[in-house]
């Protein structure tokens, strides 16, 4: 379907997304420790009466809730764009041979995969406030043994569905992606970027909510899940892969379950 692509525009695109996703994960370990502390980090102050009053009105405040989004959208950058560079590098192939545009194109692509990643996030932040506002979370933005055994039973589940099976296909195969949902020019560039990066959110979303079981910015535990979602998506063992986390994922969450 498409022609080979130049080894200057693989260095291109590669370097591209290698240097966003290594700015990201330096970030990530530069954060302050308040920002990493969660919306709620300032809620406990005991010997300090009213304080707590206080810790809950500025715990859901704008500037709060856009450093928490800001974490959300950085992490998801950091995770996710390297799974994403097989697919990106196989479209810009694609265009090369319909477009003299086709790097320009191809970033388009790429930009509309991370602003679906960019919605994820915000719903992310959404979820962790509610979940700060009932208490479920800890300072460290984790869950008790409790839920986190539910929610690993729970993405367990997810990942033997059939739905994770259709999206897992789609990134796993970006040639059938292209041919099935290809668009000419930048808008249908940026059109098919949130295409893949819907299904890509289809197929990863139950993973990132693993993230609440062991803290969101317990960043060893972030370096776990985006290894195990590049070799999910891109190698061929992936839906090997995918049936037996999902078994393993369950079996931990019920004993953790269990044991809490």
């Amino acid at each position: 379907m498409a022609p080979e692509l130049a080894l200057q525009d693989r260095l291109a695109i590669w370097g591209g997304l290698g240097a966003l996703s290594v700015l990201a994960w330096i970030y990530l370990v530069r954060m302050p420790p308040a920002m990493s502390g969660g919306m709620g980090s300032t809620a406990a102050m005991p010997g300090m009466p009213g304080m707590n009053m206080v810790a809950a009105t500025a715990r859901f405040a704008p500037a709060e809730l856009w450093l928490t989004f800001l974490m959300w959208a950085v992490m998801m950058t950091a995770m996710m764009l390297p799974s994403a560079s097989p697919m990106v590098t196989t479209y810009a192939a694609a265009a090369r041979g319909r477009s003299r545009f086709a790097m320009a194109w191809t970033w388009l692509f790429a930009a509309g995969y991370v602003a679906v990643w960019i919605v994820f996030s915000a719903l992310a932040t959404g979820i962790q406030a509610g979940m700060e506002h009932a208490a479920i979370l800890t300072g460290a933005m984790r869950v008790a043994p409790l839920a986190g055994g539910i929610i690993l039973a729970l993405a367990g589940a997810y990942q033997l569905s059939p739905l994770k099976r259709k999206c897992l296909r789609y990134c796993q195969s970006p040639l059938g992606f292209l041919i099935t949902h290809w668009r000419d020019g930048s808008v249908g560039a940026f059109a098919m970027g949130l295409q893949h990066g819907t299904f890509c959110v289809g197929c990863c979303w139950m993973l990132m909510a693993l993230l609440f079981v062991a803290g969101v910015m317990n960043l060893l535990w972030v370096a776990a899940l985006a290894a195990f979602v590049l070799v999910e998506r891109a190698t061929r063992w992936g839906e090997a892969i995918a049936t037996a986390s999902g078994f393993a994922f369950i079996a931990w969450g019920l004993t953790l379950a269990a044991l809490s």
